[in-house]
């Protein structure tokens, strides 16, 4: 890809992530391309259908929440490491809950995207539970899939209830301590 083509693509790429932060992901795609300084046709080259645009928003937001898993394990002890990243776990389920909903409702479960998300998300999260249960800080039988699945069951808890969000990671973050 071009420099300019490279450009116009990641830039598209976050303003459709912030536009669709504040409208959700039915958001009208020619505003997007309008934000993005670029014309529909632009739009329409990189990503000929919504879904592709979806997709290419939760790649990349996907990308981001596993990148900051390794980063945290970098900055902090791993216990500090997984209370800040099942944090933003819960922060990320219930900001880009349309988002994915949208996705799952637009991808095959089969489809090369959602095996990636699906890997990516798993695997950094594998890395921050592995090293909070060598370093003692939560119980051994914990898998990186329960905690997902917990922050979601918190975000989706929460949706309605939001100053519940950290009260509820608490009592999830005793409840891995054992």
């Amino acid at each position: 890809m071009r420099a300019d083509a490279r450009r116009n693509y990641e830039r598209l790429v976050a303003t459709a992530r912030d536009v669709f932060t504040e409208q959700g992901p039915d958001a009208p795609l020619d505003d997007i391309a309008r934000r993005a300084g670029v014309g529909p046709g632009t739009l329409y080259r990189h990503f000929p259908t919504r879904e592709a645009l979806v997709e290419a928003v939760y790649r990349g937001e996907i990308a981001d929440l596993s990148a900051r898993a390794y980063q945290l394990l970098e900055d902090f002890s791993p216990a500090d490491a997984l209370v800040a990243w099942l944090a933003e776990q819960v922060r990320f389920a219930t900001l880009k809950r349309g988002l994915a909903a949208t996705l799952k409702a637009v991808v095959d479960r089969d489809s090369e995207t959602f095996a990636w998300c699906h890997t990516t998300l798993r695997d950094a999260a594998a890395a921050v539970v592995t090293r909070a249960q060598e370093a003692g800080a939560i119980r051994p039988d914990v898998t990186p899939t329960d905690v997902l699945r917990l922050c979601h069951g918190v975000a989706v808890a929460t949706e309605h209830a939001p100053d519940d969000a950290d009260r509820l990671l608490s009592v999830l973050l005793d409840g891995l301590r054992g």
